[in-house]
């Protein structure tokens, strides 16, 4: 048991805020990690300022959540719309009875820690949370750099990191890089849940034609174009070998879907390639892949969808840049094949060698399993964000006393 406010004997209470209901990679993350929190030293609730399936698998995993829905200027869904959302955000009047409305729902629950989750769950977490008189840890899923995010937002995401959060969880090296000057900064990689994992590697069923897929949102960061332009290169090479894009256009992402469409019919790949939208067993899909690919054209924070492709034992080959160098290559080893991004050429090279060496691929994704299951389980997640709720909680009654 942990003395909470007041000198009360308990689990401390941490509330997440959160801005968006939309499942993406951050909104994933939570979910395993709150599965994996120990309910003796935590008590998660959330506040989520829009509602949808990420309200719904909180509420389904046992955390208490409260939606305060945002209006529709302030609402930002996605890094590409901030240039122009981040006036909204400063927008006085909304941005104000926004944030006294999520102080209520801090007041009324009685937080020891606010977490925000989410870069526009950042500042108004912040601001809410300093009017409570709450501790404020910061989990930055997101690149804070001008290749990710506009100029901007990145003055002044960083000033703030600075100056304002008692501490600031980072998802990788990569992403930590982004933020000089914090003071208080861990870096955390996002863990997989146990059922995302294959018993052991042989249990692994590796499909019998070759089949090449990417698995994520479509949107102009996970490259999905990029994929499809090496696939005609593949193709004149192997023309036994299949693609799939799985996953839908999230974030304001439909004009991209199209154009992805546009491509595939461009490149007369109608047949090779099939776009098979959201899905909601990603390891089944998984399973179905030779290959797994991440593509990002731009340096990705992390690359959770890596670590699950190892877990499920599928070879990987994805782009050296951001933190996913710090999955398929960590100390020096050879976990996977990595390419440079936005280049699709390069990226087909890549993907033929994995085709044209089974053997070579089996044992890279033999030694990533083995790799990815030490250390990324999201037990170590929860408990590595822990003891940053526990430090800072435990710093804020000290200077009570």
């Amino acid at each position: 048991m942990t003395a909470r406010r007041g000198g009360r004997e308990g689990p401390l209470r941490v509330v997440v805020v959160d801005h968006t209901a939309a499942l993406g990679g951050g909104e994933l993350a939570l979910l395993r990690l709150a599965a994996e929190l120990d309910p003796r030293r935590v008590e998660l609730r959330a506040i989520v300022l829009d509602d949808g399936p990420f309200v719904a698998r909180l509420r389904a995993a046992g955390v208490r959540t409260v939606v305060v829905r945002a209006g529709a200027r302030s609402r930002v869904m996605d890094r590409h719309a901030l240039a122009g959302s981040w006036r909204a955000v400063l927008a006085v009047g909304e941005t104000v009875r926004l944030v006294v409305r999520v102080a209520g729902v801090l007041r009324r629950a009685d937080a020891d820690v606010v977490h925000t989750n989410s870069l526009r769950a950042d500042v108004v977490g912040l601001l809410a949370a300093r009017w409570c008189r709450v501790p404020v840890v910061w989990h930055v899923h997101d690149r804070v750099a001008p290749d990710y995010l506009p100029s901007t937002a990145v003055r002044l995401l960083r000033a703030l990191a600075r100056r304002g959060p008692r501490a600031v969880v980072a998802n990788s090296r990569a992403t930590a890089g982004t933020l000089p000057g914090v003071r208080d900064l861990t870096v955390v990689h996002p863990g997989y849940a146990p059922e995302q994992a294959v018993a052991t590697f042989e249990a692994r069923v590796p499909p019998e034609l070759p089949v090449v897929g990417l698995v994520g949102r479509i949107s102009p960061t996970k490259g999905q174009l990029e994929l499809v332009r090496a696939a005609r290169t593949v193709l004149d090479r192997r023309p036994d070998v299949r693609f799939r894009l799985v996953g839908g256009a999230l974030f304001g992402a439909d004009d991209y879907a199209v154009a992805v469409d546009a491509e595939i019919g461009r490149l007369g790949l109608r047949g090779a390639v099939d776009v098979v939208g959201f899905s909601d067993d990603p390891a089944a899909e998984l399973d179905r892949l030779s290959v797994c690919v991440h593509a990002s054209p731009v340096p990705e924070p992390f690359g959770q969808v890596v670590v699950e492709a190892m877990v499920r034992g599928v070879p990987v080959v994805a782009t050296d840049a951001g933190g996913v160098p710090e999955i398929v290559r960590p100390l020096g080893r050879d976990l996977g094949v990595l390419v440079p991004p936005g280049d699709p050429e390069a990226l087909a090279a890549g993907l033929l060698t994995v085709l044209d060496d089974p053997g070579g691929a089996e044992r890279r994704a033999r030694a990533a399993y083995d790799d990815a299951t030490r250390r990324f389980p999201a037990r170590e997640t929860a408990r590595a964000v822990t003891e940053v709720w526990e430090r800072v909680a435990g710093r804020r009654r000290r200077r009570r006393t």
